[in-house]
């Protein structure tokens, strides 16, 4: 009985993988991509970790001490020391500007705030060396670049814009009765800024404050164009590395390249992790309604 039903029940189709010829140059493209990035990458990481490597598929051996030696002699510590102080001062910086002018670009109207909003584009999407020349040039005659100021005055172009920008879309989504209520309940402007939005504003601003860094990091051209010998980040000493007269040993520099890569990889992940603007507008949207 049972070999007579499964006679009758009918065979389900095999699927096949089906896609026009377009699909599969484009998948083909991004697999190339992807097999050369992957294999800059690990040509890099492999010689990092190389003795000698003259002609062969892989190193004659396998050493870790390019990287001590790379960290003593690119003084490493004060170039990841330096790097942080720069990233946390633009961070805070940028927050503390940012934040209150995008509180009033999204609950104030008046004329010429599109032209504002088209500034502060700006410097977002035009490429830094543009303007960071002649924004060095100003720097410089003032005496700000060369020093740790002069850098986190350059990266304070890009990034305060980039906070209220990502900050504008959040306070809209807030609720302004709320705030109507706080203040109908007696609550100053200090009061209504720390205990009613500030708390709704916290992702927001932990958002920002990620996306600024990870940016801040990785900004090659104006930290490039306005430090001094003491103010160097990271992804500068590592271009000064490789761009240095003398003899070097290529595996100090990969090694170098690979603690910058890591570094911006840690500071990627977090972000993903931790910032996710679909689920900050939800957040935002899902705030009750007193």
């Amino acid at each position: 009985m049972a070999t007579t039903i499964a006679s009758t029940v009918p065979a389900r189709p095999r699927r096949r993988l089906v896609a026009s010829p377009g699909a599969w140059l484009i998948w083909a493209a991004v697999a190339f991509f992807l097999i050369n990035l992957f294999g800059v990458v690990g040509s890099v990481l492999v010689s990092s970790f190389g003795t000698r490597w003259f002609g062969t598929w892989l190193p004659e051996g396998f050493t870790a001490s390019w990287y001590s030696a790379a960290w003593q002699e690119f003084g490493l510590f004060n170039v990841v020391s330096v790097t942080l102080r720069i990233s946390l001062l633009v961070v805070v910086i940028s927050v503390l500007i940012g934040v209150p002018a995008a509180y009033v670009l999204a609950r104030r109207t008046f004329p010429g705030k599109k032209i504002i909003y088209l500034a502060f584009l700006l410097p977002i999407l035009m490429p830094p060396i543009t303007y960071g020349i002649p924004l060095a040039t100003v720097l410089y005659k003032f005496g700000f670049a060369g020093h740790t100021s002069g850098v986190v005055m350059a990266n304070l172009v890009p990034s305060v814009p980039f906070v209220i920008l990502t900050m504008t879309p959040f306070i809209e989504q807030i609720n302004p009765s709320i705030e109507s209520a706080a203040r109908m309940c007696g609550a100053g402007v200090r009061a209504l800024f720390l205990r009613v939005l500030g708390p709704l504003l916290v992702p927001g601003m932990l958002a920002a404050a990620i996306l600024v860094l990870v940016r801040t990091v990785g900004m090659f051209e104006l930290t490039f164009l306005t430090a001094g010998p003491d103010s160097q980040t990271l992804v500068v000493v590592l271009y000064y590395s490789m761009s240095a007269a003398g003899i070097r040993a290529q595996q100090s520099v990969d090694a170098m390249a690979v603690i910058y890569t890591s570094t911006m990889l840690v500071l990627l992940v977090i972000a993903l992790r931790f910032v996710n603007p679909t689920q900050l507008v939800a957040r935002a949207k899902e705030t009750p309604e007193p």
